[in-house]
């Protein structure tokens, strides 16, 4: 059977949020089969949980929010991004404050802390949604247009294209492809970090955002160039960001897919339209399950390998 997974033990991280600024210690906790990924609010009188799933998401702007009953997590798509990559099924994530610390702005750290929990199977089968047929989701036309689609296919591939007018951005690959089977995520996407331009700082943190950003956690590209000293960690490092985020953002949904991903100019509010739009539609889907191992799409029974 292929099966759920959880952590062998807590582990535990403390950093600052990107938008917030503010402290926050993160506990990431096992959790028994068919509990999902919940993110527990401990700050407050009474600690309030909130299950991770599509409907969940309440705000997308520069990253994805989600919330129950008034009370928030921002910024949860790095993390959900190292879960996805690592196969995790159930996890308790009790959080200080309402934002994901950013760390190093990739998920590498979250992958780092996860592995040094260890992962273990569980005794019940691990559930994916399978896509049965095309679901697509666009925004604009022309230059502004931006689209995001999910096919059916028997295991899980990403491809992204982004187009971003930046001597340091066309430089570089503006389109990749992943596939979640191969096992590479900790290697080839887990490092990307996220990305922003010294111009849109001020105008950021006027509005209380980014407030816990700097060169030791992003990309910062001026007019012209990468401002970091160390340069980029992938040739590709922008649009491997990009993936890396869509990994996230579509792990919101609760399960894995079985799919094949594409976009163009996507986002997080994007790859929420695609969640909802794919939920909306019950006969574009499937729960499915694996009773043997060799049934599953290839690469699928095994644990991601260590760095």
């Amino acid at each position: 059977m292929l099966a759920q997974r959880t952590l062998k033990s807590l582990t535990k991280a403390v950093g600052v949020g990107l938008h917030s600024g503010q402290r926050v210690e993160l506990t990431l906790r096992p959790a028994a089969p068919d509990t999902g990924i919940v993110f527990r609010r401990v700050d407050l009188p009474e600690p309030v949980d909130i299950p991770v799933n599509a409907d969940a998401v309440s705000d997308t702007r520069l990253a994805s929010t989600i919330s129950h009953g008034g009370v928030k997590v921002h910024t949860i798509e790095h993390l959900m991004s190292a879960c996805a990559g690592l196969g995790l099924d159930n996890l308790y994530i009790d959080i200080t404050a309402e934002e994901v610390p950013i760390l190093d702005g990739s998920s590498a750290s979250f992958v780092y802390l996860l592995q040094s929990a260890g992962i273990v199977m569980q005794n019940a089968p691990k559930r994916f949604i399978r896509v049965k047929k095309p679901v697509e989701v666009r925004d604009g036309e022309g230059k502004s247009l931006k689209w995001a689609r999910l096919e059916p296919f028997h295991g899980y591939t990403l491809s992204f294209e982004i187009e971003f007018d930046h001597p340091a951005v066309n430089s570089t690959g503006q389109r990749v492809f992943f596939d979640m089977g191969s096992g590479r995520y900790a290697r080839e996407i887990a490092r990307a970090r996220t990305f922003g331009f010294t111009r849109d700082v001020e105008m950021m943190r006027s509005h209380g955002l980014a407030l816990g950003g700097g060169l030791d956690n992003a990309i910062v590209m001026d007019d012209v160039k990468v401002l970091n000293a160390e340069g980029l960690r992938y040739q590709d490092e922008f649009v491997k960001h990009k993936i890396l985020d869509a990994i996230g953002d579509l792990y919101i949904v609760g399960k894995p897919l079985l799919a094949a991903y594409s976009a163009f100019r996507s986002g997080h509010a994007m790859n929420n339209q695609l969640l909802r739009a794919l939920m909306a539609q019950p006969d574009a889907w499937e729960i499915v399950s694996f009773d043997r191992d060799r049934d599953a799409p290839q690469g699928f029974a095994q644990l991601v390998p260590a760095w």
